[in-house]
């Protein structure tokens, strides 16, 4: 099992940017693909951006696509997610997430662990 907290999260005028980063413990870190997820209110989770286990391969969801930067770095057990240009309709709760596989992926069935969710919030 992986313990995942996420941080950084907060409120930001449209167009600022925002950085989310998320501290894993548990399982060897580069043996895990991880994902970023967000859930807005009254609407289902989603997926944003994923990474593998070794930083090589990245997904994004169409939405954040040219705004949204997803990395790691497995000497400190981090994921980040670097947030640009951002826009009112980008506020949510924003999860990490571990998978048991070096693979990045884009479903949420895929993913074993889970943070406790970051609040981001984007003004108009």
């Amino acid at each position: 099992q992986v313990q995942l907290v996420e941080s950084g999260g907060g409120l930001v005028q449209a167009g600022g940017s925002l950085r989310l980063s998320c501290a894993a413990s548990g399982r060897t870190f580069s043996m895990s693909g991880m994902g970023w997820f967000r859930q807005a209110p009254g609407k289902e989770r989603e997926f944003v951006a994923a990474i593998s286990g070794s930083g090589s391969t990245t997904y994004y969801a169409d939405s954040v696509k040219g705004r949204f930067t997803i990395s790691r770095d497995n000497a400190k057990n981090m994921v980040y997610l670097q947030m640009s240009n951002l826009k009112p309709e980008d506020t949510a709760v924003y999860y990490c997430a571990a998978r048991r596989t070096v693979l990045a992926g884009t479903r949420q069935d895929r993913y074993d662990d889970w943070g406790q969710g970051t609040q981001v919030t984007v003004s108009s």
